[in-house]
């Protein structure tokens, strides 16, 4: 036997009424939940605010004395008067000092001659390069050879004389300054040493190869032409240390 369903007693006949009814209900509380505030009712503290009064220092006013302008120039108008003067003036003449052909000069009272003129003659003394001079200068000690052995003779000497004076700055050794002087120097036609110059990597090592030039001995200058002239020579000195092990 079949059962009978009441339409009147069916529960999901109105089930989607039922639905939006609570999710309308829903939807409210939750609106007032998020838009419901609370306060915080306890007593704020008041605090007052006392202002003092503020007191402004006064800055004394100085007074600048400022000089017064200069008073206006006064005009003073002068008047002129003219008065007839009755003295003659004399003219004062000024003469041109300028000559011109028509003036005759006065002769003079001595009229030189040129044979009374004497002139002086200056015999100069040349430089002549150690290379080509005829005659080399001779050093003490080297007399009587011939040319050849006059040249080796001054120079085994003039390094005999270097090798004797010789003594390296303490300075320079303590700056480890070494390399070649070149020197350069005039024997004059009396036989001395004069001109010395030099050049070299520092100026201690260059007062020290002028010191050495001069203290060589004289020499018999040299000659060219029979006559005793002026000799340049140039001789190098090489500053060298080494380093002791």
């Amino acid at each position: 036997m079949k059962a009978k369903k009441n339409p009147k007693l069916d529960i999901g006949r109105n089930s989607s009424i039922y639905f939006a009814i609570g999710l309308n209900i829903m939807l409210f509380f939750s609106w007032r939940a998020l838009e419901y505030r609370t306060f915080d009712m306890g007593l704020d503290d008041i605090e007052v605010l006392d202002l003092a009064p503020e007191f402004q220092e006064d800055i004394p006013i100085t007074r600048v004395n400022i000089p017064l302008p200069p008073p206006p120039p006064v005009m003073v108008s002068e008047s002129i008067k003219v008065v007839e003067s009755i003295d003659d003036i004399e003219e004062t003449v000024i003469e041109s000092t300028e000559s011109s052909q028509e003036d005759r000069i006065a002769p003079a009272e001595a009229v030189i001659a040129v044979d009374d003129v004497v002139v002086d003659e200056v015999e100069e003394v040349a430089e002549v390069p150690f290379a080509v001079i005829e005659d080399i200068p001779v050093f003490p000690g080297c007399e009587g050879l011939s040319k050849a052995a006059s040249l080796a003779c001054f120079q085994t000497k003039m390094n005999a004389h270097i090798k004797t004076h010789f003594r390296y700055p303490e300075e320079a050794l303590n700056l480890q300054i070494e390399g070649r002087v070149s020197v350069l120097f005039v024997i004059d036609e009396n036989g001395y040493i004069v001109g010395i110059r030099s050049r070299g990597p520092d100026k201690i090592l260059e007062q020290e190869a002028e010191r050495i030039i001069g203290l060589l001995p004289r020499m018999k200058p040299g000659m060219q032409r029979g006559k005793p002239v002026k000799v340049n020579y140039a001789v190098p000195i090489f500053f060298k240390y080494k380093v002791a092990l």
